[in-house]
């Protein structure tokens, strides 16, 4: 762990001896009584953890002094079609670390149906994968997460006009099918992102024709076949190097 991460209302109670982040001081940083460590508030501002007290049964309390903010997320959307269980969560730690504003799941066309049926979702797996990224980044915010049954649904609501920002997104859907250019060539722009990554199975024609009448254009990163997580972070960390702060 980069840093140590408490939620509000864990804040003014131990932890007990089995959670993960005392294993981690104790065991792995071996920390005292009155050691110091990274640390933050999920959501808010981080800064310095201190263990004040070890209990008899293991247990720890520790004091967070924040006065840090966390570093600024990138002005980056990215729509992810369900995967399996396993690669959805690789792909939420890996973006959240990357520090992606927003991730949304979809349903589509030639992905299986099965996938969107995972109980990561609903059992708190998703949002524990999205902390381990923030901490291995070292940061205190999650990407805004969403789920939208099918590609249709998302593009009707169109979230990422919902955001507050004043400038109008640059929308992307990734195709090394039937391209319409690069994400290589793309100039660097101070403007937000919107990318769509399919299944391994790609877009549907049907598919294509909805990202059209939205204003999206398909980019390749090659023309081999990629699976859909490693496209994801290949995506993102271009997106990094084009997105002017």
């Amino acid at each position: 762990m980069n840093i140590i991460l408490l939620e509000e209302h864990e804040l003014g109670h131990n932890l007990s001896r089995r959670d993960e982040r005392t294993v981690h001081l104790l065991k792995v940083l071996h920390k005292k009584a009155g050691d110091t460590f990274e640390a933050g508030i999920l959501g808010g501002m981080r800064g310095t953890g201190k263990i004040e007290k070890i209990n008899f049964d293991g247990s720890i309390f520790i004091s967070i002094q924040a006065d840090e903010p966390p570093p600024p997320r990138m002005r980056l959307r990215m729509a992810v079609a369900f995967v399996r269980p396993i690669q959805i969560r690789r792909i939420f730690r890996d973006l959240s670390g990357m520090g992606v504003s927003a991730i949304d799941l979809i349903g589509t066309d030639l992905g299986e149906r099965s996938y969107r049926d995972t109980k990561l979702l609903g059992d708190g797996g998703a949002h524990a994968a999205l902390v381990e990224g923030a901490v291995q980044a070292r940061d205190t915010q999650l990407p805004v997460f969403s789920v939208f049954e099918n590609l249709d649904n998302w593009l009707d609501e169109r979230p990422w006009e919902k955001t507050g920002s004043m400038r109008i997104p640059l929308l992307h859907a990734m195709d090394n099918v039937r391209a319409e250019g690069s994400l290589f060539y793309i100039s660097p722009t101070s403007r937000p992102w919107v990318i769509a990554i399919g299944p391994e199975r790609g877009w549907s024609d049907r598919e294509r024709e909805l990202f059209e009448k939205a204003g999206f254009m398909r980019l390749s990163m090659g023309s081999r076949p990629l699976r859909t997580e490693t496209a994801c972070i290949a995506a993102a960390a271009l997106a990094m190097e084009k997105i002017m702060e």
